[in-house]
């Protein structure tokens, strides 16, 4: 029940207490935090509950962008706390990353105690309203007693698969009510859906079927099949029927490097996206969905695949990928000794030299670097953007790692979900391979990096422009840029000077301006605990 005056000197259990209890009960164990005064009940709260980490980031696009890395390495959901209608509306650009990534997520939205919302204060809004494009659930608070079973069905949303957004939203006279409801018990997980065996039927004959024409049938693998075991298992099946194998061009988090497949992207320039499947006749898809165009372009399609191309989808996103996978695999007759773990070996990264580049320092002498240092088990957090293409191909014959990379087209990721993934795997080193220009939309997540003292690596690919948007005006045929244009993609009028801007965040930093001095930083880098920065001007 809501008490009348919540100002009080002995803490009672409140519906804020009860939100908090219930989410530790049910695995989340991450808060990753903006708040404000709505929200000010609820940090009382999480100050009494130890069990659960609080991390602050200075912008809430820091904290939808931190608790998105968290979760795709921790394979479980993160919570945010935001502070009403524009604090989620400043966060939903990576929250759009997040769905696309197919992350589970628990954004916790504080808002005015129900008897202000009358009054039409300056910070009331449509909070359901900007919540709903960038969330699969939303709850709002009926009372403090109501609240532990409220966040138990949050959980529950979140962690159905692949992984989705769940949106409550906290009244601050429902968070500061007293209550003496017991905390609610993690509810049944929600069951993987059974692939259709129509569906793997389907494809099974179309992989035997055209066995003679094998070279022109795509299998196309995303979400949870691009982890060892659904690889392995793609793998065998393309081995088996001579199909070959391809990820989407964007993927929430993807395992490579040497002794695992060696597993290319549909490109992200149209034109090589078109040549590359120009001459498939039979798309399967596994977990993801047929290759589209990143925009519309004047002439050119939006789909990818030739107009009579056969689209048969074997297995949808919310569906069990690896038993998809094996099913598919007795069909098209791979034995069942191959099914276990072991991929088809001429596709497997094989060790080879990699030896350090020197000279000029260019983008594509960073990703050698990088490759032939970066140590076994690293992360890898892309928002390289047109800087970084050199770096996937070259990176198949690089140490195992996790490789994630921005998956809703929205800039402003790669800082903070490089700060969730090292929050979710302390051991491992983080490595951020970052554009400048989207570096600069949540730079406030080197501070998160620092205040957590986390293992992050971010190099900063300074070109000093935006230089996607230069290839963009391209490609849409608008002619090379005047200077009107100019002023709106170069970043050269003043420099951004990205060794002060980490030292002021509290991140050691160096630059780099040739190959061999990249190598030296990079090396001392990885053989130091901690944040660190390296502004690589290329």
């Amino acid at each position: 029940m809501t008490q009348a005056n919540p100002l009080r000197t002995t803490p009672l259990r409140t519906g804020a207490d009860l939100l908090c209890e219930t989410l530790l009960a049910n695995g989340v164990d991450h808060c990753f935090a903006n708040p404000g005064t709505s929200e000010m009940h609820f940090v009382a709260a999480l100050d009494r509950q130890p069990a659960m980490k609080c991390v602050l980031g200075l912008f809430e696009g820091v904290v939808t962008g931190a608790a998105d890395g968290y979760a795709r390495m921790a394979d479980r959901p993160a919570c945010t706390l935001l502070h009403t209608g524009p604090g989620l509306a400043n966060g939903l650009a990576n929250l759009h990353n997040a769905k696309r990534a197919g992350t589970p997520m628990v954004n916790v939205v504080g808002d005015h105690a129900t008897q202000h919302l009358a009054f039409d204060a300056p910070l009331t809004s449509d909070i359901e309203g900007l919540a709903r494009p960038m969330s699969h659930w939303i709850g709002r608070s009926s009372s403090a007693d109501a609240l532990g079973t409220l966040a138990q069905q949050a959980v529950r949303e979140a962690g159905t698969a692949p992984g989705r957004i769940a949106t409550l939203i906290l009244a601050a006279d429902h968070a500061w009510g007293s209550t003496s409801a017991p905390p609610s018990a993690p509810l049944p997980a929600v069951a993987l859906k059974a692939p259709s065996p129509e569906a793997i039927a389907q494809a099974a004959r179309a992989l035997k079927q055209h066995a003679t024409d094998a070279s022109n049938t795509m299998i196309l693998v995303g979400g949870r099949a691009l982890r060892d075991e659904g690889l392995a298992l793609a793998s065998q099946i393309a081995a088996t029927t001579g199909a070959r194998l391809l990820a989407p061009q964007a993927n929430a988090r993807v395992q490579r490097g040497l002794g695992r497949v060696m597993i290319d992207r549909v490109p992200y320039v149209v034109d090589a996206a078109l040549q590359k499947l120009g001459t498939v006749k039979r798309l399967i898809l596994i977990g993801s969905k047929a290759p589209v165009g990143f925009f519309g372009y004047p002439g050119k399609p939006s789909s990818m695949l030739p107009p009579d191309c056969e689209v048969i989808c074997a297995a949808r996103p919310d569906e069990d990928l690896i038993a998809a996978l094996r099913q598919l695999a007795d069909a098209v007759g791979v034995p069942a000794e191959l099914q276990h773990g072991t991929a088809h070996a001429p596709l497997l990264a094989q060790t080879r030299e990699l030896p350090l580049p020197s000279g000029v320092l260019s983008a594509s002498t960073v990703a050698q670097s990088v490759v032939a240092q970066m140590p076994a088990q690293s992360i890898i957090v892309d928002e390289s953007v047109s800087s970084g293409r050199d770096f996937f191909p070259l990176s198949y014959q690089a140490a195992p790692h996790d490789y994630l990379q921005i998956t809703g087209g929205a800039i402003g990721i790669g800082l903070p979900l490089a700060a969730g993934a090292a929050l979710a795997a302390p051991q491992r080193q983080v490595i951020t391979l970052q554009a400048d220009g989207s570096a600069m939309y949540t730079v406030q997540a080197l501070w998160t990096q620092a205040r957590e003292r986390l293992n992050v690596l971010t190099i900063i690919y300074a070109n000093r422009r935006y230089a996607i948007l230069r290839g963009e005006l391209q490609q849409v045929g608008a002619g090379e840029p005047g200077v009107n244009a100019r002023r709106m993609l170069d970043l050269d009028d003043p420099v951004i000077d990205w060794v002060s801007l980490a030292k002021g965040m509290g991140v050691e930093a160096a630059r780099a301006d040739t190959a061999e001095a990249f190598n030296d930083l990079l090396a001392a880098a990885l053989g130091r605990a901690g944040p660190f920065l390296i502004e690589a001007v290329i």
